[in-house]
């Protein structure tokens, strides 16, 4: 993993903490969970809060994630807003993180001043043991504490002014009085600040988990949807009247679920030529055989012309695999006919020939679905299923791991936008 930490495609975009005040808050934020504080004078967060370097210190990389539900999190300051989610057991976690962020902006502005904000994404369950447990979640609310009790004060403040203003005798009340400027030295003037957050509690939308090897759900009107791999406790028993199951290697149904949902965009010329995606996986997919064929192939100076002879060379392989060719097929329907006949696709294949609608509120989870069923497109997995590639990234050979970071800081880490609204039409995270 060292070559993916110095190009910064693992913990890239973290916020720096090295400032002693800083990491005195976020003890005290660990202190709160019943963790033991840090020694590390400078470590990184996420989002959430999460430090790869803390989590190394603890020997846990669940120390924010405990039993992968319930997340905890810490606010340090509002410019964690901006960042990524490096580590996560549920797929919308940064979804939930930045309607948190935007619905009490201001509160979070405000105590993160003198105060860090801490807690937990609380939802129905404490633990996962089958599908059901996942299914039973639909809303989450967010327990906010701080780490200085900087909410604390202000509640207290906030039930002495009452008191004032409800006591006619409270004003002589010299204790309280007292009491009252101390807390308004800290907490400032609560009737200009907000420093309790508004909105704690949000809606949990379609997801992935990382529980039993990656468990899909998509909610619909009437009916909920599972993708997963059938061995999962509780497939197609759990709520069995409202839950439609759908196996992970069931390529057919997955389609047909997803195309009659509206969540792909099915093949137009119109997207297809302009996006590049066939040609992009069909690069993919023969330098993906080049290295089963010969793992110590440097292919960083593989240009054109030695691809062309290698795959001559290689026509067996090339026809046998399949892939290749059949792109290049569809490519050439699609610019002479306009569009391709899915039902004349075999559904193993399909995938490889659509993306998510862009205009769907799903399209992140559905393209890291397709990027799971065309595993050979390592650049798809990467920005969509970053577990799912740093997975496969392992079983790479060390040739082949330094093409793959070289084609990644290449192409997308140049501009991430412009990557993803080309080969993905999508237009924003």
């Amino acid at each position: 993993m060292k070559r993916l930490l110095e190009a910064e495609l693992i913990y890239g975009r973290l916020l720096d903490i090295a400032e002693p005040h800083l990491i005195a808050r976020y003890n005290k934020a660990l202190q709160g969970f019943g963790l033991r504080p840090t020694a590390l004078t400078r470590f990184s967060i996420d989002m959430t809060g999460f430090s790869p370097e803390i989590a190394d210190e603890l020997g846990d990389r669940d120390y924010l994630d405990p039993n992968r539900v319930n997340r905890r999190f810490i606010i340090m300051t509002p410019d964690q807003a901006e960042l990524p989610v490096v580590h996560t057991s549920f797929s919308n976690t940064a979804a939930l993180m930045h309607e948190f962020f935007n619905a009490n902006s201001r509160a979070i502005n405000a105590v993160t001043i003198k105060d860090a904000l801490y807690g937990e994404i609380e939802d129905s369950v404490s633990i996962v043991d089958d599908i059901d447990d996942l299914l039973s979640i639909n809303e989450v609310r967010f327990r906010v504490l701080s780490a200085e009790d900087m909410l604390g004060k202000a509640a207290e403040l906030r039930a002495l002014v009452d008191r004032l203003k409800k006591v006619p005798t409270a004003w002589t009340d010299d204790d309280m009085l007292n009491r009252m400027v101390e807390l308004a030295k800290v907490t400032g003037d609560i009737r200009q600040n907000a420093l309790v957050p508004d909105q704690l509690v949000f809606r949990h939308d379609a997801f992935w988990a990382n529980h039993f090897g990656g468990v899909y759900v998509f909610l619909d009107e009437k009916t909920t949807t599972v993708i997963c791999d059938p061995s999962v406790p509780g497939f197609r028993r759990s709520r069995p009247w409202q839950v439609s199951y759908i196996a992970i290697d069931d390529h057919a149904r997955i389609y047909d679920f997803l195309a009659s949902t509206k969540r792909l965009q099915l093949p137009q010329a119109s997207w297809v030529e302009d996006s590049g995606l066939y040609q992009h996986r069909a690069d993919m997919v023969v330098r993906g055989l080049i290295n089963d064929a010969d793992p110590t192939t440097d292919l960083a100076r593989a240009d054109r012309i030695w691809l062309q002879t290698w795959m001559h060379r290689n026509a067996a392989l090339v026809a046998s695999d399949g892939a290749y060719p059949f792109l290049q097929e569809m490519l050439r329907t699609v610019q002479t006919t306009g569009s391709i006949r899915m039902q004349d696709v075999a559904p193993a294949n399909r995938f490889m020939l659509v993306r998510a609608s862009p205009t769907h509120p799903d399209q992140w989870l559905v393209n890291r679905l397709i990027a799971q069923l065309v595993p050979r497109d390592f650049v798809s997995r990467f920005v969509f299923d970053k577990q799912g590639f740093y997975d496969a990234y392992e079983r790479y050979s060390e040739k082949f791991r330094e093409y793959v970071v070289a084609t990644l800081t290449g192409t997308y880490l140049k501009d991430k936008a412009a990557f993803r609204r080309k080969l993905y039409g999508l237009r924003e995270e």
